[in-house]
């Protein structure tokens, strides 16, 4: 069983599903996830498009479908009873997940470990009671598990092995028929759909004044599998630029733009990994942010930072 709750979540775990399924051709499985690990064969119990939420307001407002889901995922494990429950990410429910899984005697392995060097690390000891091992992306984070003696190994970050776009950064603006001397700026709002909405109306603001300094200007936006096609045309219906949006290009997008908006995560190490140039940005509840600037200890918001 594998389970997800977030974008860059249904990726790894699709990602790992199929290196898994490649080793082992007889292997299954179900789970939680969305576009990513369906296609690679997963059977989904939960669909996790609308959950994937950050913030204490956030998921407070998205309560109910949350706990439905892990609802159905616990009836899920408990009748097919599998060999191994792995969590990607989607730190709290899983861990409430892989509590469940404990009990029921089913190993868990944890994948994307929570970001106990940014804030709580008590975590580590929590975690460790309920998971037989911790696979971390990142060899910093090592140090925290051994030295609460819970099992963990470092695996690599899978975006250094997944970022390889289609074509070359001289081939791409052919690909998009994009003249080779008009600037192109990219805008990544996210993968989820509170993501979208708080902060596709800013980048489009941020837009028209780009616009309104460099004319000719191109925008592009790579969608995420996760955000409906409704929901980015309710938004650019209203512009007053021009976007492009692109579906299932990701990273030749990314490599076509001079720069690019983005939101923080994943999608900051992956530009990264494309040495594009990038301003980050996000926007949270005031109650969120502020409980956000008393826990959390670190300097930087981008992962490459």
């Amino acid at each position: 069983m594998i389970v997800a709750g977030e974008a860059s979540g249904d990726r790894h775990g699709a990602e790992l599903f199929l290196a898994l399924k490649a080793m082992s051709p007889a292997v299954t499985g179900i789970g939680m996830g969305s576009t990513c690990m369906r296609e690679a064969g997963i059977e989904l119990c939960v669909d996790a498009s609308n959950i994937g939420v950050i913030g204490i307001v956030e998921v407070l407002r998205h309560y109910r479908e949350i706990k439905r889901a892990l609802e159905q995922v616990k009836k899920t494990l408990r009748e097919q009873q599998p060999d191994l429950l792995i969590c990607v990410d989607y730190k709290e429910f899983n861990y409430k997940l892989a509590t469940y899984a404990k009990q029921c005697g089913v190993k868990v392995l944890f994948y994307v470990s929570p970001q106990v060097w940014a804030w709580r690390p008590g975590r580590v000891k929590k975690y460790g009671r309920v998971i037989d091992m911790m696979a971390v992306i990142f060899p910093f984070e090592v140090p925290y598990y051994e030295r609460e003696k819970v099992p963990v190994r470092y695996v690599g970050h899978p975006s250094v092995d997944t970022v390889k776009p289609k074509y070359t950064k001289a081939a791409v603006r052919g690909h998009f028929e994009i003249n080779a001397d008009t600037p192109v700026i990219g805008l990544l709002p996210g993968s989820r759909h509170n993501e979208i909405n708080r902060l596709l109306p800013e980048m489009l603001m941020a837009a028209e004044q780009i616009a309104g300094q460099l004319p000719g200007c191109q925008f592009m936006l790579p969608q995420a599998n996760s955000v409906s096609d409704e929901l980015i045309a309710s938004y650019l219906a209203t512009a007053t630029v021009n976007v492009r949006v692109v579906k299932q290009e990701f990273y030749d997008v990314v490599q076509c733009c001079d720069a690019v908006l983005t939101t923080s995560g994943t999608a900051t190490l992956e530009i990264a990994l494309l040495e594009v140039p990038m301003v980050i940005v996000y926007k949270l509840s005031a109650l969120t942010y502020g409980l956000g600037r008393l826990l959390v200890n670190i300097d930087f918001i981008g992962l490459p930072n």
